[in-house]
């Protein structure tokens, strides 16, 4: 990796004056974990989708619908019931709106032995699909329920007892792995 990229990743969107309009800020890892996903659900989207560990701090600017997530590291997840990877840097940013997330950084997915960041994703809730949209204009498209957090789901099938499906409870039952 060259002197010249390692510099660009070090450089942060979030300024202080986007952290003094956010309507929320959250620092330390379980607190974010669940904010991520609260916010996720309030757009109608899978709440699986960003599944980030050791996050620092999640931000929301109300009016603008910009969102930032921090994590101590970047990872590299693999979607099972996909057989597709995706990588997070240690700053995911982005503008989400109901079903939509917009201008997304950070986030980068395995096509064709080339990493190809993504710059958008949209959920059709009539059809249940997801579709990931990259800068060119290039989108695959899948099923959301591949992005639900399995224990969503078991809870969702239990008629909203809060029972765990079987099947490890995972995060669309990905793997994570660390990317130094």
């Amino acid at each position: 990796m060259s002197v010249l990229t390692e510099e660009k990743e070090k450089v942060s969107l979030i300024t202080d004056e986007i952290r003094a309009s956010a309507s929320e800020i959250y620092h330390g890892n379980d607190i974010c974990e669940e904010k991520s996903k609260w916010l996720l659900k309030e757009m109608g989207l899978p709440s699986g989708l960003l599944p980030l560990k050791d996050m620092e701090e999640v931000g929301y600017v109300k009016e603008t619908g910009f969102v930032w997530l921090k994590q101590k590291q970047k990872i590299q997840h693999t979607w099972v019931k996909l057989g597709r990877e995706t990588r997070y840097s240690t700053e995911v940013t982005s503008f989400v709106e109901k079903h939509k997330i917009k201008k997304l950084t950070g986030v980068k997915t395995k096509e064709m032995m080339m990493w190809v960041s993504l710059s958008e994703i949209s959920f059709d809730p009539p059809t249940g699909k997801i579709t990931f949209k990259t800068p060119a204009g290039l989108f695959r498209t899948f099923p959301a329920d591949a992005f639900e957090i399995e224990e969503e789901k078991g809870k969702e099938s239990a008629g909203g007892e809060g029972k765990e499906s079987g099947g490890g409870g995972g995060v669309g039952e990905g793997k994570e792995i660390e990317v130094k």
